[in-house]
């Protein structure tokens, strides 16, 4: 699983920044050693698209085999199974809104809203988790990702889009508040890749999980607890 993760990280930190520096027509040593404004901007896009965003959905999938790894279908159930779609939906809409709306201050606070509420929800999912087995550190290093990846991605949004952060503060004029879709669209094979990704490697691996949690006790949320477990809850209470 290590081997894995470092796999997954390794390739993805290649793989973004070879996309974020690669110019066509350049030679790599002819390469400036300060950035321009605009290849600044270029840059950073690029990691975000091609970094930040597949490294999310490694985690993503590394998370679903830590849960079956640890055979959570007997330990916590369909109820953490139903967490776990909870908040792929609620990272989800900030996905959707940099994928197809135009960036102002309501996507923006839009985007804060959802991350927030992700992190309570991360918070009451691991609270549970760890009352009826046992996280290990490879799945709570996993954890980390998937709560701070989101962050990066929103804070490389509102550098990309400062205009709209500073407009938030002001007065006068007033900040542009309304929903849109994008003037300058993503390229289409981004967009269906990024969809795809997220069906293949988030939703339907944790549709599964649910489904062998259900399927482990049907008609029950959570699994009766094991003797183990009781014990070992009541020798920390001791």
């Amino acid at each position: 699983m290590k081997r894995l993760m470092f796999g997954i990280a390794a390739g993805a930190l290649v793989a973004g920044l070879g996309a974020a520096l690669y110019r066509p027509g350049r030679k790599t040593a002819s390469l400036a050693p300060v950035l321009s404004g605009v290849e600044t901007r270029r840059a950073s896009r690029n990691v975000l698209l091609y970094f930040i965003v597949p490294l999310w959905l490694a985690a993503g999938i590394a998370d679903w085999l830590c849960h079956r790894r640890t055979k959570i279908a007997k330990t916590t159930g369909a109820k953490e199974s139903l967490i776990h779609l909870l908040m792929l939906g609620e990272v989800g809409v900030p996905v959707l809104a940099a994928l197809f709306l135009e960036i102002n201050p309501a996507v923006l606070l839009l985007m804060i809203a959802a991350f927030l509420v992700h992190e309570a929800t991360a918070l009451w999912d691991v609270s549970y988790a760890v009352t009826r087995r046992e996280v290990k550190p490879i799945e709570q290093h996993v954890h980390s990702f998937l709560e701070m990846l989101p962050l990066m991605a929103v804070s490389f949004i509102a550098v990309l889009h400062w205009d709209q952060v500073r407009s938030m503060f002001r007065r006068r004029p007033r900040p542009d508040m309304r929903i849109r879709l994008k003037r300058d669209p993503l390229p289409t094979t981004y967009v269906v890749a990024t969809l795809s990704g997220v069906v293949l490697l988030n939703l339907l691996p944790y549709l599964e999980e649910l489904w062998r949690d259900w399927r482990a006790y049907p008609g029950r949320l959570t699994p009766p607890r094991s003797p183990k477990m009781a014990d070992s809850r009541s020798l920390e209470r001791v």
